[in-house]
């Protein structure tokens, strides 16, 4: 197989890989500009192999960090343009890392994410979540700015509000999941000691009004996070801009659902047809400045 052949192969290993597992980021989403899915696709897949690593099978957590610690070599060898063996993630990157000259610094910060997955479990505090996710979320929205040519500095602080505020998203909807899968939970610490939520109610996974009120508490940062990092949607030009716009007015949507009482707080909240029809034409022809602040 030349080498073409090869990279247009590994290419589609990765479209496969993203196209195969579910996410609120849609990495294979044809509203995304037709020149940037395979790159996209190759950074998902590199992501998405790290964080099986981290998280998934019975290993013990040395076979972890040692497993991370190869992908980040191989992850070194695929800037330097020598991607190791046949593996298609890499031949991929490497060529998309080449050809988009994105950085290798926010790849290295997924890395040391994932490493921090295998050691820390718990956090005390909102700010220690926050650091968490300059690592484990922000680095995403600053290859996509990259491959957008639209890297500046501001943009580059509206996409960490941004991501963080996705990924706060997903961790207010995967508690139970977290815990039951991983022993690992992201509620802060000193939030839940002070509204009297105990880590047996969450293992039980009993939906206490506390436990309504924590989420609701956090759900409010999440959406000033996100309207902070709202105006990217707007800055943003063409497909990459609605692209965006349809994912903070999404996301928009979750939160106020995840602020609203529940009965059962294990639950993902579901959009409705309606919530999705409202998504799109917030997005399409009136996104608003705040996309949390419902008028």
């Amino acid at each position: 197989m030349g080498q073409p052949e090869r990279t247009e192969a590994a290419y589609q290993h990765c479209l496969a890989l993203a196209r195969s597992h579910y996410e609120n980021f849609p990495v294979a989403s044809h509203v995304l500009p037709a020149r940037l899915r395979r790159p996209v696709a190759a950074i998902y897949a590199f992501a998405r192999h790290a964080d099986d690593l981290a998280d998934e099978g019975d290993h013990p957590p040395a076979w972890r960090l040692e497993q991370l610690a190869a992908w980040r070599d191989q992850l070194n060898a695929s800037a330097a343009g020598q991607p190791p063996g046949e593996q298609p993630i890499f031949i991929a990157l490497a060529d998309t890392i080449a050809r988009h000259r994105l950085p290798i610094e926010p790849f290295h910060h997924l890395l040391d994410a994932f490493t921090q997955d295998v050691t820390t479990t718990r956090y005390p505090d909102w700010a220690t979540t926050l650091d968490y996710c300059a690592r484990s979320a922000n680095p995403v929205g600053h290859l996509l700015l990259h491959l957008y040519d639209a890297a500046s500095a501001e943009n580059l602080e509206r996409s960490d509000a941004l991501c963080t505020a996705l990924q706060w998203i997903n961790f207010l909807q995967d508690i139970g999941q977290d815990l039951d899968e991983n022993d690992r939970l992201y509620l802060p610490l000193d939030r839940m000691a002070h509204h009297g939520v105990t880590l047996e109610q969450l293992r039980a996974r009993h939906s206490t009004p506390a436990l309504q009120t924590l989420i609701a508490e956090l759900a409010t940062h999440t959406a000033a996070l996100l309207d902070h990092g709202a105006p990217l949607a707007r800055a943003l030009k063409g497909r990459a801009g609605l692209e965006l716009r349809l994912i903070v007015s999404g996301a928009g949507h979750v939160l106020d659902a995840l602020r609203a009482p529940r009965d059962d707080l294990f639950n993902r909240p579901r959009l409705t047809p309606l919530d999705y029809a409202k998504v799109a034409t917030r997005a399409l022809f009136r996104f608003p400045t705040h996309p949390t602040q419902r008028g």
